[in-house]
């Protein structure tokens, strides 16, 4: 970020002094001065400067603030509010949740009935319109949304609201499927940016103070809109979807540009493109077929963008200053977006890597190529992985090895597929274990703590003077503490620009 950005999200901000606290994970115990929203020293006995605070941080860590790299924030704003799906094990069992949410008094039925979380990966039964037919009684229109966003499933009432009544089996996928959720929980723009502002919130209290938001919308409008309303509390990068790609380019937004009246917070990001699908709907491109897999011409998942036209739109946005991100899955999906960026010769990122063909190791480190990954997504998708790619997987979410071969990593959730909040991600990647306290799933694919915190701050290696003053303060020290410890770190306090947009009390 330029450094006039820095003083226009600063304005304001108290300086302030951080007393006796320990500098970056495992490191020394020291002073920290901020002002003008940048860190001014580091060092032993500093004096306050004029007008500062001072805080007193026996016991606390500072390391520098977290960019979640993959947020789709309106879904995870309103996925917070919608009924928990992640526990369902069959479409009956996801289907008597959604029914007993439709009874509960909290859901009246004048508003869409929204399940998400579940994995149908692994279901013994299939999503059935029977199933809900309910909800042709209570009222509601009701959709069940996937873990991974890119499978829905929807009551008739929904379909109809959507204007697809006559839908066979009210199943939707991949764009049809991102078409019609969006569809369905519009909601007035005054309450989304609500939402929306809650979720920084809480974001901002797990230590967040960036997110690259590849929500399926018009984001530059969209946070532009929200910070002519208030502050937004976080920078954002906004992804520009192909449908904006035109208007991008005739406006001369280019990526990295500050967008005016956000306060230096917002700016424009890449091109949001996708190759392929998802390893819970079984359409992530890969070269070897899914067990099974009976959709036809589907056996070894979908291509979303043929290779042509791939080239052709990341040409075409390389030509005017905007960078792409290429979502890519399964292996074969990443070797073609590894063709794309070859023959285009643009800097960008390739989105998820979960899969790889390891003679493409050496590409990954193109420059000006990063990887947008998700660690917590192994832990919940190991039994699913397991299975439809069963023989690879130790080929898959393969940090370790990208990083061996020079690639740079940049962890996101992909929020709301999980939970906004990085230390998740980081304990995965290092412990390669999740919540449910299993064995490590191929522990030879993890990577150190401080990898593991630099991929979740933009690359920045602890706090160093003349960085700008976002920063997070932990209640202890993230080298000493075991991997449930680490997932569920206690934050004191988060400051962006120097500004605390969380604390404690």
């Amino acid at each position: 970020m330029q450094t006039s950005d820095a003083r226009i999200a600063a304005e304001g901000a108290t300086p302030l002094l951080l007393r006796a606290i320990r500098v970056g994970s495992g490191g020394p115990v020291r002073d920290l001065v901020v002002s003008g929203g940048r860190i001014a020293a580091i060092g032993t006995d500093l004096a306050p400067p004029p007008g500062s605070e001072t805080v007193d941080g026996r016991g606390l860590s500072v390391l520098p603030g977290f960019w979640d790299a993959h947020v789709h924030s309106v879904q995870w704003a309103s996925a917070r509010r919608r009924v928990d799906l992640s526990g369902a094990r069959s479409a009956r069992a996801a289907a008597d949740l959604m029914a007993a949410a439709a009874l509960d008094g909290q859901h009246g039925p004048d508003e869409p009935l929204i399940g998400f979380g579940f994995r149908d990966g692994l279901w013994p039964d299939a999503p059935d319109p029977s199933l809900l037919a309910w909800s042709e009684d209570t009222g509601h229109a009701v959709a069940l949304v996937s873990n991974d966003l890119h499978t829905a499933w929807f009551g008739r009432a929904a379909l109809r609201r959507i204007g697809q009544g006559g839908h066979p089996t009210g199943v939707l996928r991949e764009q049809a499927c991102l078409d019609a959720v969006a569809r369905l929980a519009q909601a007035g723009a005054e309450v989304v940016d609500r939402w929306v502002r809650d979720a920084v919130r809480a974001a901002a209290a797990r230590g967040v103070v960036g997110i690259l938001d590849f929500e399926y919308a018009d984001n530059i409008a969209d946070w532009t809109r929200r910070a002519s309303v208030a502050d937004l509390g976080v920078r954002v990068i906004c992804s520009v979807y192909p449908s904006h790609l035109e208007r991008a380019i005739e406006e001369g937004r280019r990526t990295g540009d500050v967008l005016p009246g956000t306060g230096g917070l917002a700016r424009v990001g890449p091109l949001k493109l996708f190759v392929d699908g998802s390893l819970n709907t079984r359409t992530a491109l890969c070269a070897d077929p899914y067990p099974g897999a009976a959709r036809p011409g589907e056996r070894h998942g979908i291509l979303q963008t043929p290779p042509a036209e791939l080239a052709r739109l990341m040409a075409r946005a390389a030509e005017h200053g905007i960078h792409s991100a290429v979502h890519a899955i399964g292996d074969r999906a990443n070797t073609l977006a590894l063709d794309a960026f070859a023959e285009v010769g643009c800097p960008g990122r390739i989105e998820h890597a979960q899969l790889i063909d390891r003679a493409d190791l050496p590409r990954f480190a193109a420059p000006g190529l990063v990887l947008g990954v998700q660690p917590a997504h192994a832990p919940d998708d190991r039994d699913i992985a397991d299975h439809h790619w069963a023989g690879r997987t130790d080929r898959s979410y393969p940090y370790a090895e990208l990083l061996r071969a020079g690639a740079t990593l940049e962890i996101g959730s992909d929020a709301p597929v999980s939970p906004l909040d990085p230390w998740h991600g980081i304990a995965a990647a290092v412990h390669r274990s999740g919540p449910d306290g299993r064995d490590p799933w191929h522990p030879e694919q993890a990577i150190t703590l401080d990898d593991a915190l630099a991929a979740a701050s933009g690359g920045r290696r602890g706090p160093r003077v003349g960085d700008p003053a976002d920063l997070v303060l932990t209640t202890g020290d993230p080298a000493r503490v075991s991997a449930r410890e680490l997932r569920e770190m206690p934050v004191y306090g988060t400051l962006l620009a120097g500004r605390w947009t969380y604390r404690t009390g």
